[in-house]
């Protein structure tokens, strides 16, 4: 078989079990001796930073909950294997056949997860109450006024002297009330 029918796929499973999907798949594949045929499994995932009880973590969040990217070329029997995998429930498509992903698509897909700067998980939205729980404005209640999730900093209104005072702070420096 020619290399240019080497393309990518993706496959639907059942929400929250991309993981058990996957490892279901890669042991049919060696099992059923596809290694010829289906090259790689991969969930896209991205990096994202998420702020919890005044800390900072480094969370893999899922592109595309529910669905898994399947490098192979298109056999009925390559089909098979991964269309009888437990969890899965088909391939994206039009009707029966799967369609591949297109180049730029895929590439846009990878460049997402091998993005160097985690994306922040903004806890807070506009108009939100919240106290300011570090830095000189410690115990003061204001109102989100502005978000910078590129910066990790929330613009809060605070009541200083009977004024509405806007005041830049960092994600870790507020809670919500």
């Amino acid at each position: 078989m020619a290399e240019a029918e080497r393309r990518w796929y993706v496959i639907h499973t059942y929400s929250g079990y991309e993981q058990r999907v996957q490892t279901n798949l890669e042991q049919r594949i060696r099992s059923m001796d596809a290694q010829d045929k289906i090259f790689s499994v991969t969930i896209p995932t991205e990096n994202e930073i998420e702020i919890k009880d005044g800390q900072k973590k480094t969370v893999a969040r899922k592109v595309f909950p529910g669905y898994i990217l399947v490098e192979m070329k298109l056999t009925d029997e390559s089909w098979n294997v991964v269309r009888n995998t437990p969890g899965v429930t088909g391939f994206v498509g039009a009707g029966s056949k799967p369609v591949p992903l297109e180049e730029a698509e895929v590439k846009s897909i990878f460049q997402r997860m091998e993005g160097d700067t985690p994306r922040i998980k903004v806890g807070f939205r506009k108009g939100e109450s919240v106290r300011v729980i570090d830095g000189p404005f410690i115990d003061l209640i204001g109102i989100v006024d502005e978000i910078f999730p590129d910066k990790g900093k929330v613009r809060v209104l605070i009541s200083l002297f009977g004024r509405e005072t806007p005041v830049e702070l960092d994600f870790l420096q507020i809670e919500r009330l």
